[in-house]
C-alpha cells in the first residue's frame, strides 16, 4: 500500500497538480480518512492532497504547503484518472 501512496505523491509532486483525497483513496481501495493516517505528518510534499470542495490541503499551515501547490486550477477529481495515468 506505501509503494501506491509513494507513486501517487511522486506523480502529483512531478506533474505540480492537486487531486482529491476522494480520488486518491478510491484508487487506493480506501476510505479518505485512511489515507490520511497512512499519509503521517504534514508536508509539502502530501499537500497535493485536497479537499474536494476547497481545494485546500486540509489543516495544512502556509509552511506546510508546497511553494507551487497554486500553480494551476487544476484539481484531479476522479480515481478513474490516477489509475489509468498511474497504472495501479
Amino acid at each position: 500500500m506505501q509503494d501506491k501512496i509513494t507513486a501517487i505523491l511522486n506523480y502529483l509532486n512531478e506533474n505540480k497538480t492537486r487531486c482529491s483525497n476522494n480520488a486518491a483513496a478510491e484508487a487506493l481501495g480506501i476510505t479518505a480518512p485512511e489515507l490520511k493516517k497512512l499519509l503521517g505528518e504534514r508536508r509539502p510534499e502530501t499537500s497535493w492532497l485536497v479537499n474536494y470542495g476547497t481545494g485546500e490541503p486540509a489543516g495544512y499551515s502556509a509552511d506546510d504547503k508546497h511553494p507551487d501547490l497554486y500553480r494551476t486550477k487544476r484539481i484531479i477529481k476522479s480515481a478513474e484518472v490516477l489509475t489509468r495515468n498511474l497504472d495501479l
